[in-house]
Parts: C-alpha cells; structure tokens; sequence
C-alpha cells in the first residue's frame, strides 16, 4: 500500500484574514510607536513626521517638559515637550532624531461601530503591546479638565480591545494601519477610550506643532442642552438649545447682556443644539471678534453682540 503524505498550510495560509489583518497592522505600525519614559510614570507616542514629532496624550506628560523615547528598533531618543492641549487631552513632542518611521494618519469619521481596530502601545512598560478588538461605539464624551476650565472631548471612540496603563498615548488603527486615534483612557475593562483623530484634532495637533499651544475662545457662561418649546421648535427647525445658567461677571456674555435662562439657539450663524455644537463653534477665530448671538428670552427671540475673549489655560 503506498503511503500518502499530506502537506501542511504553510504558517501564513493558516492565518485567518482576521489573523492577517491584525498582523499587518502590527508590523506597519510598531517601528513608529514609542515608548514614553519619564521621571514620574510614562506611557505611548506616536512619530507622525520622519523629523521627529510624537502625538501623545497630554496627561501622559502633564507637569515635565522631556524625557526618554526607545523604539522597538532598539533606538532610544531624547525628547522635548513642544505643546500640550490638556482640554482635548493631546501634545505634541519633538525627538532629537532624523528618519524616524511616521504612522499615517487616518480619519476617525469614517468609521463604523462593528470595525476592526488595533491597540499598539507599551502597557506597563511592555514595549511594542498590541491588542486587537472592534469599535464599540461613536460619539461618546470624555470630560477633561485644565485648572478651573472644564471641556468635554467631542466624538470620543470606544473600543474593547484591551487598554491598560501606558497605553495612554499610544495609536488606535484601522485594518490599513491608519491611525485613527489615540488612546487616553481606560474606563472598565473591556471599555477603552480614545481621542480621534479628524478634522477638529488635526487643527489642534497642527497648532501644537508650529504654536506650542492651540487657542480657544471663551464666552463667560455654564449652561446645558434644553429642549425648545414647540413652537419655536417648528420655527427654527431644530429641537433644543443651550440654557444659560450662569453669567460669569465681567465677561463677555456679561458685557453683551446675557442672562440666566436665556436660550441660545444660535452663535455666528451657526445653530446650536447641545453644548458640543456651542464648543465647536467657539474657537480660536472669533477672539476678539464681534459675533451675533440669537438667545430666546421669555418665549422671545433676542439678537446680541459678544467679544469672546481668549480661555486661559
């Protein structure tokens, strides 16, 4: 009887594609993935330029201004802090070296709840850590904080796959390796936060990198989202606005006349719905400018002008 040999699926035809997704993932992006040394703690960056620069989060390397880089090629870097934006929780780095592997930045507008995503950072110091998992939801909310100034991140990307400290900083990719986000936060298990990267981050980082910082208005006011009554509802088209609580004094909200309870439903010419709509509208462009307010006040429509002033910190 003759013997039959059967022969084996070589190790790459028994990856699966969900294998082989997450593998090619990991080995485009863990050269440009760094792990962040510093005097107290440290966490994960990202090199977007061949010069140099890292995003990280700006909690990762809250009250230093350097320290160390090692690259799973063995490279180890000094670095400098070129500017931090606490209340979208994002900085910028500068390492001293040139041809470094840059990442390629994706757009986290496209995803969709169900896809794919790739973890690569250095938890607890484990350099070059990659988990996998799916995005778990869009459009949550991440409140950060910079002194007495409270903001909340807008369109926050959860994820299951596994995050754990010294993650913070380290890149959320899609299947193509494109960088998607940057992780900040590890709420529960199997519930990891990220900051995306799109249109409104990619100003920030840009402003961190040339700026050292990135500017942003303020108007005086604490408030929250409150439906309109139905009749104003119909006749604006949209069915809530911003109730003013309070009117910080000697602001600019103050100066234009603003009160407790007015409801703002619109700013610039733009709508306002909730107070994410009123954050992405107050930024640094109307410093100092002359804007138009439409705020409801006892069931009536009021026009008023504001100089938004500039948010320290």
């Amino acid at each position: 009887m003759a013997l039959r040999f059967v022969s084996l699926p070589s190790e790459e035809e028994a990856l699966d594609a969900y294998s082989q997704a997450v593998t090619g993932v990991a080995e485009r992006l863990s050269p440009s993935v760094a792990n962040v040394r510093l005097r107290r703690g440290g966490g994960s960056a990202v090199v977007i330029t061949p010069d140099g620069f890292m995003l990280t989060s700006a909690h990762v390397v809250a009250r230093t201004r350097a320290g160390r880089a090692s690259f799973v090629d063995g490279r180890e870097l000094e670095f400098q802090v070129v500017g931090s934006d606490p209340l979208s929780d994002l900085a910028v780095l500068r390492a001293g070296g040139r041809e470094l592997t840059a990442a390629e930045l994706g757009d986290a507008e496209q995803l969709r709840v169900g896809q794919l995503v790739v973890a690569i950072g250095n938890p607890h110091g484990f350099t070059g850590s990659v988990t996998a998992g799916v995005v778990s939801a869009l459009g949550r909310s991440l409140p950060t904080r910079s002194g007495a100034n409270v903001r909340v991140v807008d369109n926050v990307i959860q994820t299951d796959a596994a995050l754990n400290p010294g993650n913070s900083g380290g890149a959320l990719a899609d299947g193509r390796g494109r960088v998607i986000g940057i992780n900040t936060a590890v709420a529960g298990v199997g519930l990891g936060l990220a900051v995306p990267i799109n249109t409104a981050t990619r100003r920030i980082v840009a402003a961190l990198m040339t700026e050292g910082r990135f500017r942003r208005a303020y108007l005086g006011i604490a408030g929250g989202p409150r439906p309109l009554p139905p009749r104003l509802a119909r006749e604006l088209g949209r069915s809530a606005g911003v109730e003013v609580v309070q009117v910080v004094e000697g602001g600019p909200a103050h100066r234009a006349g603003m009160r407790p309870e007015d409801l703002i439903v619109e700013l610039d010419g733009t709508p306002i719905e909730g107070m994410d709509a009123l954050q992405r509208v107050v930024v640094g462009e109307l410093i100092g400018r002359a804007v138009r307010a439409k705020v409801v006040r006892e069931g009536r429509e009021r026009e008023l002008e504001l100089v938004p002033a500039e948010l320290d910190g």
